[in-house]
């Protein structure tokens, strides 16, 4: 028996077969030239910048509250008004006289100058009325609320101001020097009062701002309010 042939040796140096294969890449169309400065998948943008960027496309507005209670009240208003003039409109029909309320509403509308008190005080009523419910539907109430940073188009998320206040007041207190603080949120403004113990105030009052900054940030507030700090000493 004769042994088998070894199999040819590997060389380091490529084949014929081998070197015809094209090693170029394509040539691409022609482009259009665009402004000069690095891609925008090579170098990272600012977080700061992407959030911003994020806030113009999924903009955050604050929820509208369902106004229950002014519907509730004046639907019941209109519903006993139409059902007693209904009513009395479907008597005289019948046969009978009408009611003596609507023959007395009737005489006095008719009888009564324009400028009485009586008339001009009911429209002032009205006008009242009118303009309240008015304000009641262009606004979104939920005052209490605000909202938060979305993620996407259909999800909104709200954090009311009691809770945002009592998170600002943990952070503050954990700043050295602190012995009590008192944060107020509003829409646009954060209040922070501090009585300081120890440290320099003005030293207690940047680690503050700092920390409170931090917090607010964390909150991921769609409109994050401005923050306004104050300290003084306390020596009893």
């Amino acid at each position: 028996m004769t042994p088998d042939p070894d199999p040819p040796a590997r060389s380091s140096a490529p084949s014929g077969r081998r070197a015809t294969v094209p090693l170029t890449k394509e040539p691409e169309e022609p482009r259009e030239p665009t402004e000069s400065g690095p891609p925008e998948h090579d170098v990272p943008l600012p977080p700061d910048l992407v959030a911003d960027q994020h806030d113009r496309r999924h903009r955050t507005h604050r929820p509208w509250s369902t106004r229950r209670l002014p519907a509730a009240l004046v639907a019941s208003v209109i519903l006993v008004a139409a059902a007693a003039a209904l009513f009395d409109v479907v008597a005289v029909r019948a046969g009978r006289p009408a009611a003596a309320w609507r023959r007395h509403l009737a005489d006095e509308l008719a009888t009564r100058p324009v400028d009485d008190v009586w008339v001009l005080t009911g429209a002032a009523v009205a006008a009242a009325l009118g303009i309240w419910l008015i304000a009641l539907a262009l606004t979104p109430g939920l005052r209490h609320w605000l909202p938060l940073r979305s993620p996407a188009t259909g999800l909104r998320a709200s954090l009311d101001r009691d809770g945002a206040a009592d998170l600002l007041r943990d952070a503050a207190m954990r700043v050295p020097g602190v012995s009590t603080a008192r944060v107020r949120v509003r829409r646009h403004r954060v209040k922070a009062r501090a009585d300081v113990r120890f440290r320099d105030p003005q030293q207690v009052k940047d680690d503050l701002t700092a920390v409170l900054d931090e917090e607010r940030d964390r909150l991921a507030l769609a409109r994050p309010p401005r923050i306004v700090v104050r300290v003084r000493r306390r020596t009893d």
